[in-house]
């Protein structure tokens, strides 16, 4: 029966199943442990009959514990629970670590070569730490983050054995229903998965991609140890030096977590394919996902040339400035036109087959929405122009109406810098990866929150721009992608997108009117009633107001001083008894009192007039 074809009515109804009573489904809920109730084998035998694969994720689903509220709370599923952390499980693999970061004996340092290789050897989390660490070059000196760029992700292959196995346990029956053939050695083994030719059972040439047993979990303990480390690190160290350890860590498990979902990547190459349709030159593998799995991808093979084959190319009759130019206009459409873009765009990833493109291994990718993408059009265009307060907007349009920094005429200055660095060159010369970069790092010393998804442009543009420089040296990335963005923006176009932006100010703006209005209302019935209290702050005054405190401080005990001398005095000269020292007591505490006074305002305008001097 062919995988595609529906099923049919009568098909779909389960065989009568003896009936359950009350008790048998108390039991089977209270003990998990038992046996599968009458339900769980119904739905199995119904699986069965119809044909239909299930996953592992499906076939578990029936035994395990679903999520429960109580009186006092649901109760929670932390991050260990659910991917079978225990402590000596971190212990273990925190020893490993410990191993091979002493056969690299960073104690006495690490030179660019010898951290990339060390993160290699660590396995996929570190490998990933890498990548990301390649992109932020206010964490490592740019030495390290060119190396780190450098990171692959190969990997021993796995057995044919494991590959049959983890396919039978996705799959929940015989590999030889599905598949007629696959071939033993993998096409490509990485860290993260293997991916092998096949053939299924109805004919179709596919390629099969299975994600390595365990590597979730192990990704999982990884980045539960760098978590305490992060908490640790935020504890002790308190520079205003030390970045975010912590938001590090979380985007990389957020990474992480979406690369090791295959249904995303299933999700991302229907999407892509159907991109494509509108372009004759460019295409994607078509997934099959009925037979995807958070764990397994079935997509068509695709047999081409490699683009890092450019010679094999030229002998094919390909027109290598013809794929490189198509290449990077497509590419410009995905991220400025589209906003759902291929995040990985490494020669590996990029195939020629019958006169089209193919795009592989949809994995990663991004998504900017019309707004990151319009600021990024005119943030291009205000540095061509050497316009600071444009490129100044746009990065506060990037942040949001929370933004407000502390210092706008420093990040002014900051960005005339950059307008310098990039906005002197043709726009046809402007290297739009390095300038994303240097803004973004700018925009983080401002407290200006960039999007990571600009982050993952930047990383992508400076992929392809590589590629190109290695294998299609004659084309111009960054005159593309101008002459991309001047032709996109037609007065028609233009017209259109000001009208839309003029709709939408407008109708913010009747908002905030109306808002404004209400506001007015009410501070007007306050006044009424009032209840209107006014909070003025001078800006800048609290140093001399602070001083004029101090010296009406003074002044008084000064005043205080006098009095006791004066009163004193008039004691001593009537006489009043009791009398110490031929001094009236009375008089005599009043001198003493005095004395101390003037002592201590004394040394107050020496030490406090000292310390001004100093500053």
């Amino acid at each position: 029966m062919s995988l595609n074809s529906p099923i049919e009515p009568d098909a779909a109804r389960p065989e009568s199943v003896e009936p359950v009573t009350l008790s048998d489904r108390v039991n089977a809920v209270i003990n998990p442990t038992a046996d599968p109730s009458p339900d769980a084998a119904a739905a199995a035998k119904f699986a069965e009959k119809t044909g239909m694969p299930q996953s592992r994720k499906q076939n578990s689903a029936t035994f395990t514990q679903p999520e429960t509220i109580g009186l006092f709370g649901s109760r929670k599923d932390s991050f260990s629970q659910r991917y079978h952390l225990t402590r000596r499980g971190k212990l273990k693999r925190l020893t490993q670590i410990a191993q091979i970061v002493n056969q690299f004996d960073i104690v006495h340092g690490l030179t660019p070569i010898k951290m990339r290789l060390m993160l290699e050897a660590l396995g996929p989390t570190f490998v990933k730490v890498g990548q990301i660490l390649s992109m932020r070059s206010e964490i490592l000196p740019q030495s390290f983050c060119d190396e780190l760029s450098k990171l692959r992700a190969d990997a021993d292959p796995m057995p044919y054995g494991t590959v049959l196995q983890v396919l039978e346990d996705e799959y929940g029956r015989p590999v030889g229903e599905i598949f007629e053939h696959i071939d033993a050695t993998p096409l490509g083994s990485a860290s993260l998965a293997q991916v092998h030719r096949a053939k299924l059972s109805t004919g179709e040439d596919v390629a099969v991609k299975v994600q390595r047993p365990g590597v979730r979990e192990t990704m999982a303990q990884d980045v539960s140890i760098m978590r305490t480390i992060a908490r640790i690190a935020a504890k002790t160290m308190h520079s205003a030096q030390v970045v975010d350890l912590s938001g590090v860590v979380e985007e990389l498990w957020d990474t992480f977590e979406s690369e090791t979902d295959f249904l995303i990547e299933t999700r991302n190459l229907a999407e892509f394919k159907r991109f494509c349709e509108r372009y004759k030159y460019m295409d994607c593998p078509k997934p099959y996902p009925e037979l995807c799995t958070e764990h397994v991808v079935v997509m068509d093979y695709v047999e081409g040339i490699s683009v890092s084959h450019p010679n094999e190319l030229i002998e094919a009759g390909y027109d290598l400035k013809e794929i490189g130019t198509k290449l990077v206009d497509n590419y410009a459409t995905q991220v400025l036109d589209e906003g759902f873009f291929h995040a990985d765009p490494h020669p590996g990833n990029i195939m020629v087959r019958g006169g089209q493109i193919v795009l592989l291994d949809l994995g990663m990718t991004g998504r900017l929405n019309a707004k990151t993408r319009s600021v990024l059009k005119d943030m291009i265009f205000a540095v061509a122009k050497q316009d600071s307060p444009a490129l100044a907007d746009g990065l506060l349009r990037f942040a949001g109406a929370e933004a407000d920094p502390e210092d706008y005429p420093a990040l002014l200055a900051d960005l005339d810098v950059i307008v310098k660095e990039f906005g002197t060159v043709d726009l046809a010369e402007l290297d739009i990866a390095a300038m994303l970069t240097a803004l973004t790092q700018m925009a983080q010393r401002h407290g200006i929150e960039v999007p990571s998804t600009v982050t993952t442009v930047g990383r992508a543009l400076v992929t392809l721009e590589g590629l190109l420089d290695e294998f299609i040296p004659d084309v111009n990335m960054i005159q593309i992608i101008s002459d991309h963005i001047a032709a996109s923006t037609s007065k028609k176009d233009f017209a259109k997108d000001e009208a839309k932006s003029l709709v939408i100010e407008g109708h913010q703006a009747l908002h905030s009117l109306l808002a404004a209005a209400n506001e007015l209302k009410v501070a007007s019935r306050m006044l009424t009633r009032g209840q209107l209290r006014v909070n003025m702050e001078m800006v800048g005054s609290q140093e001399p107001i602070h001083l004029l405190a101090n010296m009406v401080n003074r002044l008084t005990m000064a005043l205080i001083v006098v009095g006791l001398f004066i009163g004193s005095s008039i004691v001593y000269y009537a006489g009043i008894k009791p009398v110490i020292f031929g001094i009236p007591i009375v008089g005599f505490l009043g001198y003493v009192i005095a004395f101390i006074l003037s002592v201590w305002i004394v040394f107050d305008i020496y030490f406090k007039g000292r310390s001004n001097k100093k500053r």
